[in-house]
């Protein structure tokens, strides 16, 4: 069993294509699929499914690529080890961000971190702070900047307190509240809410205040995207709750303190396994410890 095998067979499940997989690792189709015919007879199962039509993982496969993925990173990881212990940062760096991020400038961060090491491959992912915590655990992520309530400790991954802020109201600029210099949740609870989906961190740290409150909201819109709420709030389509740092940066709507808003935690999170040379550099460059965490 070779690494080159285990790549090719990552590349096909994750085109479910032959051929486009062929391209991304640069060989002909021909030799990818006779070494993944290879594995296959070494293993004694068949990895794909193929017909004319699709390609797609059997069982055996579905057992296999997490595996193979892991080999490949630890394989990577062990190359990116041997060349910062002579001084250079190579492999991977794969960065994952809510879009409400405001602790850390991470365009900025990764502009400079270009500058300083180009023989780093960066990947940039952007979602919500459970997806990204998950990511980080499976490893597919290296490190991520969350925002959670302080109920919340993400779980199986090594964590860091960045910054703390609370929320404010987000109206348009028209709405009778824009002119007030403060407003309570209860003000609030009569207005339509644009927010995450329920059950995400983001959605938690306002249902938890309102129902600590003993208020009930009407979520009347619900988006996968936070940077997409200022869009139903300016035409006054619905009212929003958004880090105050974030809301500041807002055009087309007003920002309105609570006077009873929720706190929100911004938060960095690595593997617990620890920093890869290219993760602890980037840390590093940010001004963030990486040691001795305190979430």
């Amino acid at each position: 069993m070779e690494l080159q095998q285990m790549r090719y067979v990552v590349a096909v499940a994750e085109t479910l294509n032959f051929t486009r997989a062929a391209e991304r690792c640069l060989v002909v189709q021909s030799a990818l699929s006779h070494q993944i015919s290879r594995l296959e007879q070494e293993l004694g199962a068949r990895l794909f499914e193929r017909t004319s039509r699709r390609v797609r993982l059997t069982a055996a496969g579905e057992a296999f690529l997490p595996a193979a993925r892991q080999c490949l990173e630890a394989a990577e990881r062990a190359a990116a080890e041997v060349a910062a212990a002579v001084g250079e940062v190579r492999g991977r760096l794969a960065v994952g961000l809510i879009p409400t991020v405001t602790a850390v400038d991470i365009p900025t961060g990764l502009h400079a971190f270009r500058g300083r090491h180009p023989q780093v491959r960066i990947g940039l992912r952007v979602g919500a702070s459970d997806d990204l915590v998950d990511q980080v655990r499976q490893g597919t992520l290296d490190v991520a900047f969350l925002g959670l309530p302080p109920t919340m400790r993400p779980q199986g991954v090594t964590a860091r307190e960045l910054a703390r802020g609370r929320l404010v109201a987000v109206v348009a600029p028209d709405h009778p509240l824009a002119a007030r210099s403060r407003v309570t949740l209860r003000e609030l609870a009569a207005e339509p809410f644009v927010d995450l989906p329920a059950g995400t961190a983001g959605r938690a740290q306002t249902d938890l205040a309102f129902s600590a409150a003993g208020l009930v909201r009407d979520v009347a819109f619900e988006v996968t995207d936070a940077a997409y709420m200022p869009r139903l709030v300016g035409p006054g389509l619905a009212v929003a709750m958004l880090p105050a740092a974030y809301a500041d940066r807002l055009t087309g709507v007003a920002a309105v303190e609570v006077a009873d808003a929720p706190t929100r935690i911004e938060t960095v999170v690595w593997s617990r396994s620890g920093l890869t040379p290219a993760t602890a550099a980037f840390l590093d460059l940010l001004g963030i410890p990486a040691t001795a965490p305190a979430a």
